[in-house]
């Protein structure tokens, strides 16, 4: 694959006259498999264990209010 310039905008060249199918058939020519890797690459993430006990403990803090709450509301 050719090297491309990082952080580049691809410029179309669409005439004034063009119509819309024009214009979306140079767009798919113009996009290359360059430009579908781009955006399809995947990024280091935050792994799913960490994801579910960080929600869990958020979860379990809420409940812990709403029975404190309901708590309270029926000593009252």
């Amino acid at each position: 694959m050719a090297a491309r310039k990082k952080n580049t905008v691809p410029i179309l060249l669409i005439k004034k006259g063009d119509s819309m199918k024009t214009i979306y058939a140079k767009a798919r020519r113009a996009f290359t498999a360059a430009d579908l890797q781009k955006y399809t690459e995947i990024e280091e993430g935050i792994p799913v264990d960490q994801i579910l006990a960080e929600l869990e403990a958020i979860d379990r803090q809420d409940r812990e209010k709403r029975n404190r709450k309901a708590k309270n509301a029926r000593s009252r």
